[in-house]
């Protein structure tokens, strides 16, 4: 039996990988924020999140289907290969088309065409998104090789980012410089592809076979690409430039946050399809419940904190000049944890479940909320009435999720989650951290001190209440340290 790479392992590649992704911001944003200004960033903000509609169209959902479909023959090279073939030139196909349409938008769209150059600069992510085969690497739990390869292109970036970045007037480099920093490591997949699947063409494709669950796949796409980049796009449409600054500042924390929450989910897929097609349930639905708990257990604190704290984390982001993303900061927060509860539920259970469609329905509700919430509330409060809007949304799709899989099994997932002790050690650890407000001026201070008070405090309380999850890791802790 070909012994199993430790998910343990791909969990800790994945979470250095979020890391980086949170480094990468957190290094290049507070420098760009302020030399760029709110117009600049704004603008930047504005295409990224119009392309994201035209990349959206173009991967056609096959980022989620991909991993199910390469995972499921992962062990037999000549399916594999055929899947990858017929998927990629699929994907391709459909790219061209998405190129023809955004440039179409482009010339017949003023506020697009004022700033066409920045459009066709972040648009060259289509491509990149389309050749990269990521969902290959991920169905083959290659996470050693995405991380490595994902934080070396992220630190050139940075040096990059730092040289070449230094008035209002370089938003379009800037605009280069992320799209490298996101993109260009699908070339370096492509080059790879090699190792893992045979390029020669093959006698026959079946292409029809994976229309029906891409389409599938794609709606899923759709309605969450809609509802988590809507709000940028109609705030752009219905403000202007400069509160799509202070919403994107205000999201960009949760971005990070809800990015390194997930690093344990993103793993699952891949295993979870395996299992589920092995008819392996029990180590199935054993993965989601120690999945829940963990999301229960960091994204619960972490709201808290960073809405207590999220004056200083904007400041120290983006400069005095957002201080308008606070408020929305503050209210943004609570996505935490339904996103993160969502993921695990419908991306990393239901999907390999067969449960697409469930994925879908809930998903579409959130899209057609946000949408409706944000006509209502951006033109009386902004990027705050975004804020509120993305909340309300994101907690519909969480639970028509869980009702879902509510239906299909009875696995009480939320009934092992000990929220008494989780509370109890979040509070404790509030209270001896929220001091340090009232000790420091300087922004990056305060939050350094206090967020490593906080998380010692908060994971001490755990211990001592004897939190199971966090007893585990103890225990694995103390078998390791005896055996060394």
């Amino acid at each position: 039996m070909e012994k199993e790479k430790s998910i343990k392992l791909n969990f800790l590649m994945n979470a250095l990988l979020s890391i980086s992704s949170f480094i990468f911001p957190l290094i290049t944003y507070p420098y760009v924020s302020r030399v760029l200004q709110p117009e600049g960033l704004g603008s930047v903000n504005f295409a990224t999140s119009i392309i994201t509609y035209f990349s959206m169209f173009a991967q056609l959902g096959i980022p989620i289907y991909g991993v199910k479909a390469c995972a499921q023959v992962r062990d037999d090279r000549e399916k594999l290969s055929k899947t990858v073939h017929e998927l990629l030139i699929i994907n391709l196909v459909v790219c061209a088309i998405s190129y023809c349409v955004l440039a179409l938008t482009i010339l017949f769209v003023p506020k697009i065409y004022e700033n066409k150059a920045l459009f066709m600069v972040i648009g060259s992510s289509i491509l990149f998104n389309s050749i990269g085969c990521e969902w290959l690497y991920k169905a083959l739990e290659k996470y050693v090789y995405i991380t490595t390869r994902s934080m070396i292109f992220k630190a050139i970036a940075v040096v990059a980012m730092l040289l070449l970045v230094h008035q209002r007037d370089d938003y379009v480099i800037y605009g280069g410089i992320s799209i490298f920093a996101a993109s260009a490591a699908n070339i370096l997949n492509l080059i790879n592809i090699r190792h893992y699947i045979s390029l020669r063409k093959l006698k026959s494709y079946d292409f029809r076979r994976h229309f029906r669950p891409i389409l599938i796949y794609f709606l899923m796409s759709c309605s969450v690409t809609v509802y988590t980049n809507l709000d940028t796009v109609m705030i752009g449409f219905i403000k202007d430039e400069v509160e799509v600054a202070y919403y994107s500042t205000a999201i960009k924390v949760k971005v990070i946050l809800t990015s390194a929450i997930a690093s344990l989910g993103n793993v699952i897929l891949p295993r979870a399809s395996n299992y589920w097609a092995k008819n392996l349930k029990d180590k199935f639905f054993s993965m989601g419940v120690r999945a829940v708990n963990f999301v229960a257990v960091t994204s619960i604190p972490l709201t808290i904190y960073f809405m207590v704290f999220a004056r200083e984390g904007v400041l120290l982001l983006a400069g005095d000049a957002y201080t308008d993303a606070i408020i929305p900061m503050q209210i943004i927060m609570l996505t935490l944890f339904p996103i993160a509860l969502g993921n695990i539920i419908g991306i990393q259970m239901l999907v390999p479940m067969g449960g697409e469609t469930s994925v879908l329905r809930a998903e579409i509700v959130g899209a057609v909320v946000d949408f409706i919430l944000n006509l209502i509330l951006i033109p009386r409060l902004a990027s705050a009435g975004a804020a509120i809007s993305t909340v309300i949304a994101e907690v519909c799709v969480t639970l028509l999720l869980y009702l879902s899989f509510k239906k299909r099994v009875n696995t009480a997932f939320l009934s092992n989650i000990k929220w008494i002790k989780i509370c109890f050690a979040m509070f404790v650890a509030c209270a001896c951290s929220f001091w340090v407000k009232l000790l420091f001026q300087n922004s990056f201070v305060t939050l350094a001190v206090s967020a490593t008070l906080f998380a010692c405090v908060y994971i001490l309380m755990l211990y001592i209440v004897k939190e199971p999850g966090v007893i585990t890791i103890f225990n694995e802790m103390k078998v390791k340290l005896k055996r060394k």
